[in-house]
């Protein structure tokens, strides 16, 4: 069977110049707001990289150019990145859900989506396993 040719897919999200803290400081809930910044400061310190914005709501780490093994086409996204959206802060880690079961039962109070971590606030959940997550998530190829 012949190899599916890579093609690069246009997505809406693309990353911006825009101050990443404007934007932390633009969220009207405070407790979202603090979380933000401590958010910000634990995904820049494991990653290394400086936050960028992603589209208006989104703060981002690191870039990679990910492949779909299904289409073949291929995205420029974020390697780890959150959004203080208005019901929950959005975690973008890329990670395998379903093979971090046994960490996310420790983490407390979350929901979780394709490659997303939700929470409500972090002091419902425990920080150091969260922090396990996105280094896990970054050490992911």
């Amino acid at each position: 069977m012949a190899e599916k040719k890579s093609k690069l897919a246009e997505i809406k999200t693309k990353q911006t110049a825009a101050s990443v803290e404007e934007f932390i400081n633009s969220v009207k809930d405070e407790q979202k707001r603090k979380d933000s910044f401590v958010l910000l400061e634990m995904m820049k310190k494991a990653s290394g990289e400086e936050p960028k914005m992603w589209g208006a709501s989104l703060t981002g780490f690191g870039k990679k150019r990910y492949k779909s093994p299904t289409t073949g086409r291929e995205v420029d996204w974020l390697l780890i990145g959150f959004s203080p959206r208005k019901a929950n802060l959005s975690l973008y880690l890329m990670m395998d859900i379903k093979k971090q079961a046994a960490i996310l039962e420790k983490l407390g109070k979350h929901k979780t989506g394709v490659g997303c971590l939700y929470i409500n606030k972090l002091e419902e959940i425990d920080v150091k396993v969260l922090k396990g997550l996105i280094e896990s998530s970054l050490n992911r190829d």
